[in-house]
C-alpha cells in the first residue's frame, strides 16, 4: 500500500473551545445492520462517515437494502425484514473494518445465502477463527483460510441452532456475532463474558423492539423475533474523543469542551483511567439518546502521575490506549499495563507499535507480550511510524502538544477510517498539525 500522507505536528500549544467528534463507528455500523432487517424505515443523524462504517453501508446496498445518504451525517435506511438480503454481485469488501467482518459474519450465517467477505491486507491479517468456531457449533459452515483469517466464505445451512457460548476472552465483537446469529437460531442463544464489554448491539436490539435478558454477566435472547424500524442519534465517538482528552489534559492552558460523546458504562474507560492519573475531567448535561448514555465533558490541563492500570478496566478503554500511552509518557512517574495482549491483533501491534514511537521521541517503553511500561519524561522530535494504524496516527499527533521538537507521523491515510477531518478539527482547536500529501 502506498502511503502518501504524513502529518507535521509542531511542537507546544495548547487545546481550547468547543468541538463535536465525528459519531460513534460501533453504534454506527449496528444502526444500518439493523435498520436493513428490520420492518419499516429506520432514520440515523450522526452518523460517522468514515471508511468503516462506510463499508458496511456499501455491504447492504449489495445485499439490496434502499439507504439514502448520508448527507451531513444523516441516513434513512429502508428496512427489507429478516429475511430480505439478496445475494451480492460478488464479494462484499470490508475495507479495513475488523468490526464489520465479525458481526456480518454472525448475522449473515442463517441468511441462506451464498457469501464472501473480504478486506484489505491489514484486516487480512486479523484473526477470525475467534468468531467461525463458536458460529460452527451454532450450525453454521464459515470457511476461513488456513491460518484462520479472510477472506470468509459463508455457505448456507437448513437452520442455526442456538447455544450457550462462554468467551475465551472479553470481546465485544465475538460476543454480538454470535447473538446476531442467535436472532436466526432455533432455541435460546446466550454468551456469558469473563469481564464487561461494549454492550451497543443489546442496546440496539433493544431499541428495534428485540428482547434481550442479561443475567449477571451472561446475555440471552431468543431466536425468531423481528425488529421494528426506529430512530436513532449516534452520539459523538469517545474513541475520537480521547485523542482529546489526553490532548487538552497534557497541554499547559488548555480548557476544551467535547459535545454530545457516548459515555456508555462499558467505554467509559478512558475518562477513568485518565481520572485515576490526575486528569481534570467534568462531566456535563448527562441524557439518554435512544437507549444510550450522552453528556458534553469539559478537560481542563492537570499534571497527570503514572499508575498501575488495573485490569478490570482494561476491556472498557481497549481502544483507547494508544492515546493513554501518550498521556503516560507525560506523566510523573511509570505507568504499567498488563491483561492487554488483545493489543497485538489489533489494525497494528498497538503494544510494539507505540513503544517503537515513544522510544523514537526519547521515552522509555518496554514492551511486554500482554502490556507495556512506561515511564514519563521529556518527549523529543522525530519522525514515527503509524504502520497505516489510525488511532497510533492521531495519539502521536497529540503528542506533539508537550514535544521539544516536531514530530512527522508517516503513514496516515486510514485516520479517516474513524476520524474524517480530525486534522481539521485539531488544528481549530489548537494543534499545530499540517497535513503532507504526495
Amino acid at each position: 500500500m502506498q502511503h502518501t500522507t504524513d502529518f507535521v505536528v509542531d511542537p507546544g500549544g495548547s487545546l481550547r473551545g468547543e468541538i463535536r467528534v465525528p459519531g460513534d463507528k460501533s453504534i454506527s455500523h449496528r444502526a444500518i445492520m439493523l435498520g436493513s432487517l428490520a420492518q419499516g424505515v429506520s432514520r440515523v443523524s450522526g452518523f460517522l462517515e468514515g471508511a468503516d462504517s462506510l463499508a458496511t453501508l456499501r455491504a447492504f446496498r449489495a445485499m439490496g437494502v434502499e439507504i439514502e445518504g448520508p448527507e451531513e451525517g444523516r441516513l434513512t435506511i429502508h428496512g427489507v425484514g429478516m429475511r430480505g438480503l439478496k445475494s451480492p454481485p460478488g464479494p462484499l469488501d470490508l475495507g479495513n473494518s475488523g468490526t464489520s467482518m465479525r458481526l456480518l459474519a454472525g448475522l449473515l450465517a442463517g441468511q441462506g445465502l451464498e457469501l464472501e467477505l473480504t478486506g484489505d491486507e491489514s484486516l487480512s491479517r486479523r484473526p477470525m477463527r475467534r468468531v467461525a468456531e463458536p458460529l460452527a457449533r451454532m450450525g453454521a459452515r464459515i470457511e476461513t483460510t488456513a491460518a484462520g483469517t479472510a477472506p470468509l466464505r459463508i455457505h448456507p445451512v437448513e437452520k442455526l441452532r442456538g447455544i450457550h457460548y462462554e468467551l475465551p476472552v472479553a470481546s465485544a465483537q465475538v460476543k454480538s456475532a454470535i447473538l446476531l446469529a442467535g436472532l436466526y437460531a432455533d432455541g435460546e442463544t446466550c454468551v456469558t463474558e469473563p469481564a464487561p464489554t461494549r454492550d451497543h448491539t443489546e442496546r440496539m436490539l433493544r431499541g428495534f423492539g428485540y428482547a434481550v435478558r442479561r443475567e449477571g454477566n451472561r446475555i440471552c435472547l431468543d431466536g425468531g423475533g423481528r425488529l421494528s424500524a426506529c430512530d436513532i442519534d449516534v452520539p459523538a465517538d469517545i474513541s475520537s474523543a480521547a485523542f482529546f482528552l489526553v490532548g487538552a489534559s497534557i497541554a499547559p492552558g488548555s480548557e476544551l469542551l467535547l459535545k454530545h460523546v457516548g459515555i456508555n458504562p462499558t467505554r467509559d474507560g478512558v475518562i477513568t483511567l485518565l481520572r485515576l492519573m490526575g486528569a481534570d475531567i467534568e462531566v456535563i448535561d448527562e441524557r439518554d439518546v435512544g437507549g444510550e448514555p450522552v453528556a458534553d465533558l469539559k478537560v481542563r490541563h492537570a499534571p497527570l502521575r503514572g499508575i498501575e492500570i488495573p485490569e478490570e478496566l482494561v476491556p472498557l478503554a481497549i481502544d483507547e490506549f494508544p492515546a493513554l500511552f501518550v498521556a503516560a509518557a507525560c506523566a510523573e512517574g511509570e505507568t504499567v499495563l498488563r491483561g492487554a495482549a488483545e493489543l497485538r491483533v489489533k489494525e497494528s501491534d498497538r503494544i510494539q507499535v507505540m513503544a517503537d514511537g515513544l522510544r523514537v521521541l526519547g521515552i522509555e517503553a518496554e514492551p511486554a507480550p500482554d502490556g507495556i511500561r512506561i515511564r514519563g519524561g521529556r518527549l523529543g522530535g522525530g519522525e514515527v511510524l503509524s504502520h497505516g494504524d489510525h488511532r497510533i496516527a492521531m495519539a502521536f499527533s497529540m503528542a506533539a502538544l508537550r514535544a521539544m521538537g516536531t514530530i512527522r507521523i508517516k503513514g496516515c491515510d486510514n485516520v479517516d477510517t474513524s476520524f474524517p477531518g480530525f486534522a481539521g478539527l485539531a488544528a481549530e482547536a489548537g494543534l499545530k498539525i499540517e497535513v503532507h500529501r504526495g
